[in-house]
């Protein structure tokens, strides 16, 4: 066997198990979502992740790929095993929006969303940044920005597609009432626990595998440190969350624990191949502290986010970005920038668009009634915990 038969034996092996590890994120994104919701709406949660899936990874495979790449050729790797390393990546977005209007959203509406996220939004950002560059000399042109596996391909995007979501579809019913917020807690605090467990080894593929190639000494040890620095970086976020949340209130709560080393994990996203071991404490420290912060924040300004999702995937998606500019000697933090303006503008006003649109054809927010009954009897017609209690 010639040596380049090998290395594209071994780099196809290699991207096919950084696709798997990340498609634990799956049940991931369900049991972190299914434990933070109240019992009454874990069905509607789990089927919405499950269609997710489904949905949008069928419309990347019929139309979003051939637009983010332009061909499906790869004389590297597998071009099959190409397209599912970056299929893997496409439900994420809408994860991430999904989560955040969770418990107050009807399900069909949400899988128009996805099939439009998954076949031209995530697409195009994909075109202009890892892919074939259709704004290649423009003033558009973002293709400088370093960003490896997605704090602003991926993240922001789905961040700044929940804001358009949560501006149209509104708070939960009883959320805010009388100028204060109501504490809605978490239903399944182990659940929650697994699920951004699950998240977290995911993230190792996540990162890992999109070094791209492990089939040369210089490229396994590529791959290790971003691997070891994307852990560094989770478990400083979760550090800093603890430190922070025990300090104002003398108590540890594991959700915001939690949401810090996913904010660590999202805040690395962008540069985990560019650091050495230690400049990932800095960045998970401040991606969790921004945690802590922006989840009281974004309540303030009575926008509805029940999992966090904000906090750790927007403000940090866009933190991790910058920070690339601020501590990677080689790229340029106006490049950084213009890559975070220029995403944010397009997944923002064309995720309003869409979703207002949506919304006018087939309604986003259940009824007063629906919210108050549980989504899981009006969407679902079956109740995850029937002989529960179910909260109010």
């Amino acid at each position: 066997m010639n040596p380049a038969d090998l290395s594209y034996i071994i780099d196809t092996l290699f991207l096919l198990f950084a696709m798997t590890l990340i498609i634990f994120m799956v049940p991931g994104f369900a049991m972190l979502e299914a434990g933070i919701v109240r019992t009454k709406n874990v069905s509607a949660v789990l089927t919405i992740n499950t269609m997710i899936y489904a949905v949008a990874s069928m419309a990347f495979l019929l139309i979003g790929y051939q637009l983010a790449f332009g061909t499906w050729e790869n004389d590297s790797v597998s071009k099959w095993a190409a397209f599912l390393f970056q299929m893997a990546f496409v439900g994420k977005t809408v994860n991430i929006m999904s989560g955040g209007v969770s418990e107050r959203t009807r399900i069909v509406p949400l899988i128009f969303f996805a099939l439009m996220m998954a076949g031209l939004i995530y697409p195009l950002v994909v075109n202009w940044t890892w892919g074939a560059n259709m704004l290649e000399g423009s003033v558009l042109d973002i293709s400088d920005m370093h960003d490896l596996a997605g704090s602003t391909v991926i993240h922001s995007t789905g961040g700044w597609a929940l804001v358009a979501a949560i501006l149209i579809v509104g708070p939960r019913k009883g959320r805010y009432v009388g100028g204060k917020v109501r504490v809605i807690p978490a239903s399944n605090i182990p659940l929650v626990t697994l699920g951004a467990l699950l998240l977290w080894i995911g993230w190792f593929g996540f990162n890992g595998g999109s070094v791209g190639s492990i089939a040369s000494r210089e490229n396994a040890d590529a791959v290790a440190l971003t691997i070891m620095n994307t852990n560094t970086a989770g478990l400083s976020g979760a550090i800093a969350a603890a430190a922070l949340i025990y300090s104002r209130y003398r108590k540890f709560d594991i959700t915001m624990i939690l949401n810090g080393a996913l904010g660590g994990l999202v805040a690395i996203t962008a540069g985990a191949d560019l650091f050495n071991i230690y400049t990932p404490i800095l960045i998970g420290l401040i991606g969790g502290a921004l945690v802590v912060f922006a989840v009281p924040f974004f309540d303030h300004l009575r926008i509805d986010d029940p999992v966090g999702a904000l906090s750790v995937h927007l403000v940090n998606g866009i933190w991790g970005t910058l920070a690339v500019g601020l501590f990677a000697g080689d790229v340029s933090f106006l490049a950084q920038f213009k890559g975070v303006v220029v995403v944010g503008i397009f997944a923002f006003v064309v995720s309003y668009l869409t979703i207002f649109i949506i919304d006018k054809v087939a309604k986003f927010r259940a009824d007063e009634d629906e919210q108050l009954e549980g989504i899981d009897v009006s969407e679902c017609g079956l109740e995850a915990y029937p002989e529960f209690k179910r909260a109010f």
